[in-house]
């Protein structure tokens, strides 16, 4: 079967850093074109929008979105009413009414799209949610917690409405609980603190419960320094279960979990070729469905100005 003729949209930092070595290392794929305001691509034919990029080469038959979420509606809306299969960078839209629309639009031209969650994809969650499955549940605590300054310097789109502030990292905690916890989880309570200059907030304290009861605990906040901190840790009868680094590592009951070595964009390219030569969809809005709730339950508490 002949490679499938891939383009990237949105060249920035999450592109270079992730997408384009994923891209690379992986035979299903051939990386034939980008489309981006202000970055360019080596070796390949670049172009500044998607319209003149498949006007100027039918051939492309899938793209990776990876600008803001503010703005991939239009973008995926454009590229699957072209006939073309769509990745989406998480969170897959700036609302679920959007990604609603675009996985309907999707069925109506027979393309694959695909609502991507790196985090699910980290080396130890498979061996957690398997752990998780056949465990009794006493209560599960999230701390996730960075320095923005570090990972999104002078990013501002990140801050404006619709581009989510401390939920751009917390909803991959999300991505991982919606997908180790055997019972689905909802949102109680939530306290979201904003700087007084931004619209969106710089941590959020959230209550949840389990449908089967079981209190979950989530801390997110962009102002941490030092050691940056993402962890899940779930009490059981059976031990304490830790995923440590992003869901990288796993410890149970104080004993290391020996994992396979997995690059997380590696793997969700692979998943996207499977989709893709199945004609199949993955659109599972549930980790951006919780920050929809938390924003509408959340209490807004206003604090000192942030800037970068």
């Amino acid at each position: 079967m002949p490679p499938i003729n891939l383009a990237i949209v949105g060249v920035g930092k999450i592109a270079r850093d992730q997408h384009l070595p994923s891209i690379k290392g992986n035979p299903d794929f051939k990386l034939i074109a980008a489309a981006s305001r202000n970055g360019t691509v080596d070796g390949i034919a670049n172009f500044t929008t998607m319209k003149s990029m498949f006007e100027a080469m039918p051939e492309i038959d899938a793209v990776s979105l990876c600008m803001p979420p503010q703005f991939r509606y239009e973008a995926a809306y454009e590229a699957i009413s072209a006939g073309k299969h769509v990745f989406l960078e998480k969170p897959p839209g700036a609302t679920l009414s959007e990604v609603a629309s675009l996985e309907q639009l999707a069925i109506e031209n027979s393309v694959s799209l695909f609502a991507s969650w790196h985090s699910r994809y980290a080396a130890a969650v498979e061996a957690a949610k398997s752990f998780l499955a056949s465990a009794t549940l006493q209560n599960a605590h999230i701390v996730w917690k960075e320095d923005v300054r570090h990972w999104h310097p002078n990013q501002d789109w990140i801050w404006q409405a619709g581009g989510l502030g401390v939920f751009d990292p917390g909803i991959n905690a999300l991505s991982i609980l919606t997908h180790i916890m055997p019972t689905p989880v909802f949102i109680k309570s939530a306290t979201l603190e904003f700087p007084e200059n931004r619209q969106a907030p710089i941590a959020a304290d959230l209550k949840m419960t389990s449908a089967s009861g079981i209190p979950v605990h989530a801390e997110f906040d962009w102002r941490q320094t030092g050691k940056q901190t993402w962890d899940i840790t779930v009490a059981t009868t059976d031990g304490q279960m830790v995923l440590v680094d992003g869901g990288s590592k796993l410890t149970i009951d104080g004993k290391s979990v020996e994992v396979p070595e997995q690059s997380e964009y590696a793997a969700l390219y692979h998943r996207f070729a499977n989709l893709i030569n199945e004609r199949r969809s993955d659109v599972d809005i549930a980790p951006l469905r919780h920050v929809a709730d938390a924003f509408m339950l959340g209490e807004h508490i206003f604090v000192e100005a942030f800037n970068d």
